[in-house]
């Protein structure tokens, strides 16, 4: 299934966006009468029956619709620091997207190396990610926050954790997180959270977790938690 990206989808017709429309003729080479399906990020898939593909874009008519696709019972939060390299956290990003993730809030840190972003290039990742993997619920990137801030909000239904590399209390979060469940991560820069960090996030009732043995880039650390949520949940 080839699926394309429809925001603004609310009628029985559509007209794809230039972008869409050039990967839809030029480089899959769909034509008249071919059905292609699209998603409008909500949890919406759509069948649509391609009717032309001119300069102004592909026209299509819209056949069927299916509801809540893919819908899960739980919702996985991952807020992480940006790592210097952008590239890495582009990565992380897309592989997350992947395997199933809701939101993500980029934070910064005392340790952090990055401290501005491109919203609009990491919405295009998570959007092309969402539609390689076949997923129709786009994943929320919220704005750049401080940790100080971030640990101010409240987040009732959620289990919280704080996966860092020290203190003698951590359990792996697999052994502490429960299925259908909403998670929420903390994943820190490289260097790890602070001290003092760690301690006003135990304060705001974060749990201290490991993710395993091995000392993970912050990265790697961000997708092995989303996948340790989702395999959890398909068991």
């Amino acid at each position: 299934m080839q699926l394309f990206y429809a925001p603004e989808l609310n009628d029985d017709h559509y007209i794809l966006n230039e972008e869409e429309t050039f990967h839809c003729a030029r480089v899959l080479r769909l034509k008249a009468g071919d059905n292609i399906h699209l998603t409008d990020g909500k949890g919406n898939l759509f069948t649509a029956f391609l009717q032309n593909t001119d300069k102004k874009g592909a026209m299509l008519k819209i056949t069927n619709t299916i509801r809540d696709f893919g819908k899960r019972n739980y919702h996985v939060h991952i807020a992480i620091a940006p790592t210097k390299n952008i590239e890495r956290f582009e990565w992380f990003l897309e592989k997350v997207t992947e395997i199933g993730i809701d939101e993500i809030t980029p934070l910064i840190c005392e340790h952090s190396e990055r401290t501005v972003i491109k919203p609009e290039r990491l919405e295009k990742i998570v959007i092309s990610a969402m539609k390689q993997s076949i997923k129709t619920y786009k994943p929320i990137i919220n704005p750049l926050e401080n940790i100080d801030k971030f640990l101010k909000r409240d987040f009732i239904d959620f289990q919280t954790y704080i996966a860092t590399c020290e203190g003698d209390n951590r359990q792996l979060l697999k052994n502490l997180y429960k299925a259908s469940k909403n998670a929420l991560i903390l994943i820190g820069p490289e260097g790890d959270f602070t001290t003092d960090e760690v301690e006003k996030s135990v304060s705001s009732n974060y749990i201290p977790v490991s993710l395993g043995d091995s000392r993970l880039r912050t990265e790697t650390a961000g997708v092995i938690a989303c996948h340790t949520i989702n395999l959890i949940n398909e068991g």
